[in-house]
């Protein structure tokens, strides 16, 4: 894939190297770490946070650790790197009445040196945070929690009482925290889920009417999946994100396969009703995308979500501006065969932030869609992930459960991959089958990004252990500086000297199929003499700076 060349056997004369794709760097002898860097790869730096672990890491393009930062507890999920360089992040606290996935129950505020700056416990044994936490421009920080309801409040609000089995049904909710000291908080806005519910199930308890004409409601006798007979954690929200320009919030439901988009203007009592705020609904649903047969107006053939992830606005000033990213987790194909899938949906609107309903919320397909292609089953991870649209268009995925993230192109070419080498086991060693490595997400940020203002980012090594990073280089500030370099003889029976007047710092030999077969460190010869006689083509490194020519070895 490196390059084309055609040539004539018979008459090396007519040798014409066309294209060699000078900054592709493939690994493929590495199993974890950084296993692709092309030139065509969006330069930055990559946060996430290994779920088995207490770590959090900042690489850049190649791997190497830029910041590192440590907690005392395991990771419960997000974490979010400030413009200021403060780390926020969610951890685990033992909570044994509340046990779903993606619990946590504690956030924690780092600055870039790993000093623990604020943290704070929301954990009972009727209420916990989990998955999610958001930090708002304000600087509040917007938690994801459960609040349980007792099986008597549950039936009163409508639910069927075969459909509790737990005994008990946990409420989703939103608090918004203004951090106080070291490890206190203002809540100073608060959203619950069990304000906003309808049911048919039951016309002498609350919350009764028709689901069909109250799609800005939640029915609470609703259950997406079959195998499901009623369990507490029947919601499973596993996402937050905001938006600043329409003060509006996305929340995601995986286990309904859905996608809600709720007021943050309300005040608290408005946020209990159905009026009030800036688009007048109170905290009712403002937009619903994903499975239409939770609200009656579809079946499960119409469905277009499978236990998604990370649904967001993509910011101002990239492209696809203003649409909506999901990862969407577990279709199943023809064949009955799970994969994954992104998408990007353009939710309609009759003004900013309030979306057109006509029996049903638009749009019916995605704009866009990413699944793999040679084979869809290719790309798959029922848990976890995210995507995330870089500044140049080309596309960030996380493929959580194997810790596995790659960037795609315009023309979804894999540019980038990277395995994470930081697993249950501990620090993997480069060419072992990499295992117990999930990840949450992966976030990459441009390199002018505000929190790196005056920090030393310096790279050091590989996370993994016996690292191999000897062709890797970040491509973005190359400069083809091909005419400054001569190789003699050529073609030559065995060594080939470097006429230059710069210093090398690298040179690195690729046969015809572009696989990289040979490196030399600080030297200005190139000893081929073991290699086969043919046609091989040298890059070679100058600080920032490369040149490519052809080698024929005799």
């Amino acid at each position: 894939m490196g390059f084309l060349i055609l040539f004539n056997l018979s008459q090396m004369k007519y040798f014409i190297l066309i294209i060699f794709l000078v900054s592709v760097s493939s690994f493929s002898q590495n199993t974890l770490g950084v296993l692709r860097n092309d030139s065509g790869s969006f330069n930055g730096y990559t946060l996430f946070s290994p779920l088995q672990t207490p770590n959090t890491y900042l690489i850049n393009n190649c791997g190497q650790v830029i910041n590192q930062w440590t907690s005392s507890n395991q990771p419960a999920a997000a974490v979010y790197l400030l413009e200021n360089g403060n780390l926020l992040t969610t951890v685990k606290i033992d909570n044994t009445e509340i046990t779903l996935g993606g619990t946590g129950g504690k956030a924690e505020l780092y600055d870039w040196d790993g000093n623990l700056l604020w943290e704070y416990t929301y954990s009972t044994n009727l209420v916990s945070q989990h998955h999610d936490i958001y930090p708002l421009p304000n600087g509040n920080f917007l938690l994801l929690a459960v609040t349980t309801m007792t099986e008597a409040e549950a039936i009163q609000a409508g639910r069927d009482p075969s459909k509790i089995i737990d005994g008990k049904l946990y409420n989703e909710q939103l608090i918004e925290l203004e951090p106080i000291g070291t490890n206190q908080a203002n809540i100073v806005w608060e959203w619950n889920f069990n304000d906003h519910l309808i049911q048919d199930f039951d016309a002498t308890k609350d919350n009764y009417g028709v689901v069909a004409d109250n799609q800005q409601l939640l029915d609470i006798n609703y259950i997406q999946n079959p195998l499901d007979t009623g369990q507490a954690n029947w919601l499973h929200i596993n996402s937050v994100q905001y938006n600043e320009d329409l003060d509006q919030i996305f929340i995601s439901s995986r286990n309904l396969s859905e996608i809600y988009i709720i007021d943050h203007s309300t005040t608290t009592s408005e946020a209990e009703t159905h009026s009030g705020g800036t688009y007048g609904k109170g905290g009712d649903i403002l937009y619903r995308w994903g499975n239409p047969e939770s609200y009656d107006h579809g079946t499960s053939a119409d469905r277009t979500l499978f236990g998604q992830h990370y649904p967001h606005w993509i910011p101002n000033g990239y492209p696809d501006a203003g649409k909506v990213m999901i990862y969407n987790n577990a279709l199943i194909d023809n064949d009955n065969n799970n994969y994954s899938a992104i998408n990007i949906i353009d939710p309609p609107t009759t003004s900013p932030g309030v979306y057109s309903y006509s029996n049903g919320y638009l749009p019916s397909t995605a704009d866009w869609t990413y699944t793999d292609p040679v084979d869809q089953t290719n790309f798959y991870s029922p848990i976890l992930s995210s995507g995330q649209r870089l500044p140049n268009g080309n596309t960030l995925i996380c493929e959580g459960l194997y810790g596995s993230f790659f960037e795609i192109d315009a023309n979804n070419i894999i540019v980038w991959e990277y395995i994470n080498p930081d697993s249950k086991n501990g620090i993997l060693t480069q060419g072992v089958v990499p295992s117990a490595n999930p990840v949450f997400r992966a976030f990459r940020f441009a390199e002018d990004y505000s929190a790196f203002d005056g920090r030393d980012l310096s790279p050091g090594d590989p996370i993994e252990l016996n690292f191999d990073i000897s062709g890797c280089t970040l491509s973005v500030d190359e400069v083809d500086i091909s005419d400054a370099f001569n190789l003699y003889p050529n073609p030559t029976t065995g060594i080939v000297n470097i006429n230059t007047d710069l210093i090398i710092d690298l040179v690195e030999v690729y046969d015809i199929y572009g696989k990289l077969i040979k490196t030399e460190k600080n030297n200005q010869r190139i000893d081929i003499e073991k290699l086969a006689a043919g046609i091989y083509v040298a890059k070679i490194r100058s600080g920032n700076n490369f040149g490519v020519k052809k080698i024929i070895k005799k």
